[in-house]
């Protein structure tokens, strides 16, 4: 299970937002899930989360194909403001969905620590990364060879967030990780 420390040690002192637990308090979902959400916190992760904003309402606020869920984080095109993006948790269940623009609900991680775990070898990853770490993308500067070697990188990084959540790559068509991973180049 990652740790406060280890996520601050890759997404800086200031970029990991541990929940007050009075916000979590109510949340309908396990209580060794909140405890997760107190003590580790949730980091800002490069492509996916620029902000994190918990709510603390005790019913789950975020609407979504799937059902109100408890809103996690929030990110904010920048080219379009009404385009916003969130993590959320599913009720009872602990089930972390990413949520489009639309409502729509893609299946991220079957709880919250295995999402924060699979944010912190992502975040790790793709900061340590020359090739995956440009902030306008990596696509408009590449080589054929830089190319092949990032698309390497990203291989290896799905296998090991496969790892991590088997049942984050139990398939592509709404599955957070096999589309986001698989298009970064393109």
């Amino acid at each position: 299970m990652a740790t406060y420390d280890q996520l601050t040690e890759w997404a800086g002192l200031g970029n990991v937002t541990r929940a007050e637990r009075d916000t979590v308090a109510g949340w309908r979902i396990p209580g060794f899930m909140k405890a997760q959400l107190v003590e580790v916190g949730i980091p800002l992760a490069p492509r996916l989360i620029e902000r994190v904003v918990m709510q603390s309402e005790a019913e789950p606020a975020l609407l979504t194909s799937r059902g109100p869920l408890y809103r996690l984080t929030e990110q904010v095109d920048p080219d379009d403001q009404a385009e916003r993006s969130s993590f959320g948790v599913e009720p009872e269940t602990g089930t972390v969905y990413f949520v489009m623009p639309d409502g729509e609900a893609w299946f991220a991680n079957s709880g919250v620590g295995v999402w924060l775990d699979v944010l912190h070898h992502y975040g790790r990853c793709v900061t340590a990364s020359e090739l995956l770490s440009e902030p306008d993308g990596p696509e408009e500067y590449l080589s054929e060879e830089e190319e092949e070697q990032a698309f390497a990188e990203l291989n290896r990084l799905a296998e090991e967030l496969k790892e991590i959540d088997p049942a984050a790559f139990n398939g592509y068509e709404g599955f957070l990780w096999p589309g986001l991973l698989d298009r970064w180049l393109y």
